[in-house]
Parts: C-alpha cells; sequence; structure tokens
C-alpha cells in the first residue's frame, strides 16, 4: 500500500461522510418537494449527486492508492424541517462541518508526509470553499421571503440557479 493507513483509515471514514451527505441533501430535497417548491427540491438532489461524486473519487483514490475502501451503515438523516430557512441554515452548518473535516485531511496528510494525498485532496479544499460560498448566498435569497407567497416568487430565481449548475 502506498498510502499511510492513518490516512487510509481518514479517507475511508470521509467516503462514508460523503454518502450521508447523499442521504441529508436527498431528505431535504423530499422536503422542500412537500412543500412544493420544485427548484429548490432540485437543486439538493443536485447536490446529493454531487456529493456522490465526491465519495466515489476519494473512494478511486483510495484504491488507487492500494488501500481498502469499507462502507459503513449510514446514519439516518434528519427528515423533518420546519422550513426553508432551517433546510438551508442546517445545510450551511453541514458544508463548515465537512470543509473541517477536509482540512483534517490535508493536515493528517502533512503530517504522515503523504504529498501524494495533499495534492490530491486540494480539488476538495477548494470545493468546500464553493459549496459554502454557494449555500450562504442561497440561505441570504431565502431570509429575504416573508411569506409562502415570496417563496414561489423565489421559485424562479432558484431556476436559474439550477439551470446554471445543470449548463443550461
Amino acid at each position: 500500500m502506498m498510502i499511510p493507513q492513518k490516512v487510509a483509515d481518514r479517507l475511508n471514514e470521509q467516503v462514508n461522510h460523503e454518502y450521508y451527505n447523499v442521504w441529508t441533501y436527498t431528505a431535504m430535497a423530499w422536503n422542500l418537494e412537500r412543500m412544493n417548491l420544485k427548484a429548490f427540491a432540485k437543486w439538493f438532489f443536485i447536490q446529493a449527486q454531487e456529493e456522490k461524486g465526491h465519495a466515489e473519487k476519494i473512494a478511486n483514490y483510495l484504491n488507487d492508492q492500494g488501500g481498502t475502501v469499507r462502507l459503513k451503515s449510514l446514519g439516518e438523516p434528519k427528515g423533518d424541517y420546519k422550513s426553508v430557512e432551517e433546510i438551508f441554515q442546517t445545510a450551511l452548518e453541514h458544508e463548515k462541518k465537512v470543509t473541517k473535516q477536509v482540512h483534517e485531511i490535508l493536515a493528517l496528510a502533512r503530517s504522515e508526509n503523504d504529498p501524494a494525498t495533499e495534492n490530491f485532496i486540494e480539488w476538495k479544499v477548494a470545493e468546500q470553499v464553493e459549496e459554502v460560498s454557494s449555500i450562504e448566498y442561497i440561505l441570504a435569497i431565502v431570509k429575504t421571503a416573508s411569506s409562502p407567497k415570496d417563496f414561489f416568487m423565489l421559485e424562479g430565481k432558484m431556476a436559474k440557479i439550477v439551470a446554471k449548475r445543470e449548463g443550461k
């Protein structure tokens, strides 16, 4: 194995965290679907697919480095949110937690003298800057809404954000 065992173990944890993120964002999307906020929901469905891609990218790297991917049981994500603001606030807190996890991987790779993993994980460091910024922006928009009618008006703005993410 070309990767230090401590780093391999930590990357395995992150693979599992990323798959949990898929479940978390999917649960948020279904809550938004229930609120009839289709564009908001679609944003989270796309986010969930992105998280799956992150898990697979880390797992592939781990395999390429001679490690073994070990998937564990995922906890049940929160499934009942009271408001759109609560969903996005929770998502923001979640992404800040993921950012901390990624920084820990980077620090571990450095302390274990593992330049390959250090180089590899840099993409995720940059990705987290984008993730947090994106959610902060949407949360700011959500906080401007004061009634259900406002959210339906914001659906158009969200639809444009989703279209941009999809490259349309």
